[in-house]
């Protein structure tokens, strides 16, 4: 299997350095780019064709959630996941709005950081602790507006779909939501990614706040 591909753009080059450094020693992770603002990034995209792109917020010309905007439209394939140093409620819905499929602080290990990266390789939102208490917090305050919310879709979801939709809004990961459901891992993806069609989403932290929104779960 082919490495996950992974451009790095943030603005302090000594920090791309220990990020490149901290991802040389996982085989199935390859650096093939770096940026320091947002608009390098863009323009470096399409000759590195990485798979996942690790975006800062704060930088010069270009800020990340801009960045992000354009890239999510210009390379859809292309997954971005935040990694700053910015707990900002503003922010982080901000970069999940515009498109980030993960968001990571900076104080993560590495070992997050490298499973993050293959999360959203594979299309899956991970999200730091303490941003996931965040995103919840502001699921659980959205108000449903619809009696029967699931007859509003141009396909309802079945009632198991509905379980596994409320397992992953709890943040869970497939593996933790077959355990909690007793079903196998690969049966729960499938389960996911016809969610995501139904809903008409690409990832599964809009799966959440579509299906909060909807009042699904």
């Amino acid at each position: 299997m082919s490495p996950v591909r992974v451009l790095l753009a943030d603005d302090q080059a000594l920090f791309r350095e220990g990020l490149r450094t901290l991802l040389s020693v996982h085989d199935d992770l390859e650096v093939v780019g770096e940026a320091g603002d947002g608009r390098e990034a863009l323009a470096r995209v399409a000759a590195a064709e990485p798979d996942v792109v690790l975006m800062d917020l704060r930088m010069p010309v270009l800020g990340g959630v801009e960045a992000t905007r354009q890239l999510r439209r210009e390379h859809p394939g292309v997954r971005v996941l935040v990694l700053t140093t910015f707990d900002d409620d503003q922010l982080l819905f901000a970069a999940l709005r515009a498109g980030a499929l993960g968001y990571l602080l900076k104080d993560c290990s590495s070992s997050q950081l490298a499973e993050a990266i293959r999360a959203a390789a594979r299309g899956e939102s991970f999200l730091h602790p303490a941003v996931a208490t965040k995103v919840v917090a502001e699921l659980n305050r959205i108000r449903p507006h619809d009696a029967e919310p699931n007859r509003t879709l141009p396909e309802p979801l079945s009632e198991r779909e509905i379980e596994v939709l409320r397992e992953l809004s709890g943040g869970r990961s497939n593996r933790e939501i077959g355990e909690r459901l007793h079903l196998a891992e690969g049966t729960v993806k499938n389960h996911v990614s016809v969610i995501l069609a139904k809903l008409g989403v690409t990832d599964r932290t809009r799966a959440a706040l579509k299906g909060r929104e909807l009042g699904l779960v």
